[in-house]
């Protein structure tokens, strides 16, 4: 799960801030921070990516107004992630979030596009990443049911393939060109946990997909390192 940077309120012409009274009207600036990709399983979306509360905006049997307005409780979800998150009146601290966390530090990613908890973490951090997998859905392999409108984990699946079909062809030939089309291809199909998983060997190649990735909390990584992922300030992980 990609680590987001949402940013501070947005400011008006007059430098104040901008008073949102419907949480949609957020989107185009939530888009312009953070790329068209679903903040939880990485989807790019064109259209259907709707502003998500991070705290249900109106959880079951109550209503919570001031939530449902607030910059600092949205983030960019596909119908799948949104809808299985649902109207759950989550405690923050219970989950990891990729606009506080170094998600991508804490979650897995596997061949068949397959996620689960880092093999690093310790029990409690475990815990969370297992919360975090289960409120999203991410974990669901709805492969045999032909009716199942979760293509989250075939898409995964082949954008696996694609990037590594891609660092095949990157190896037959190395040249800026090259680095820079796969870069392309990256942005159209999305999941960027899976092309930083695949390349995690290829230190000038997770820049680039970091650099390329509008919102991507280059924070959370060590370029002295390889860009190896670290703890995010004030976050869990």
């Amino acid at each position: 799960m990609r680590p987001v940077v949402r940013g501070d309120h947005p400011k008006d012409e007059n430098g104040q801030a901008v008073i949102y009274c419907e949480y949609a009207k957020a989107r185009r600036e939530l888009i312009n921070r953070m790329g068209e990709y679903c903040s939880y399983c990485e989807m790019h979306l064109d259209a259907s990516l709707a502003v998500e509360h991070v705290q249900s905006k109106k959880p079951a049997g109550t209503v919570i107004i001031r939530r449902e307005l607030d910059w600092y409780n949205f983030l960019l979800a596909c119908t799948n992630c949104n809808s299985i998150k649902g109207d759950k009146d989550v405690v923050l601290s219970d989950y990891l979030w990729p606009d506080s966390d170094n998600t991508f530090f804490a979650l897995k990613y596997s061949e068949g596009g397959l996620v689960s908890p880092a093999d690093c973490l310790h029990d409690e951090l475990r815990t969370l990443a297992l919360n975090t997998i289960d409120l999203t859905g991410l974990d669901k392999t709805p492969l045999n049911d032909p009716k199942a409108s979760d293509r989250r984990l075939i898409n995964r699946r082949e954008t696996w393939d694609i990037a590594e079909r891609s660092k095949q062809h990157l190896q037959c030939c190395d040249t800026p060109h090259m680095r820079t089309q796969i870069v392309f291809t990256a942005q159209a199909k999305g999941y960027w946990s899976v092309w930083m998983t695949v390349f995690k060997d290829d230190a000038d190649m997770l820049q680039r997909f970091i650099q390329a990735f509008t919102g991507t909390c280059k924070e959370c990584f060590d370029p002295d390192n390889g860009y190896a992922p670290t703890a995010r300030v004030c976050g869990k992980c």
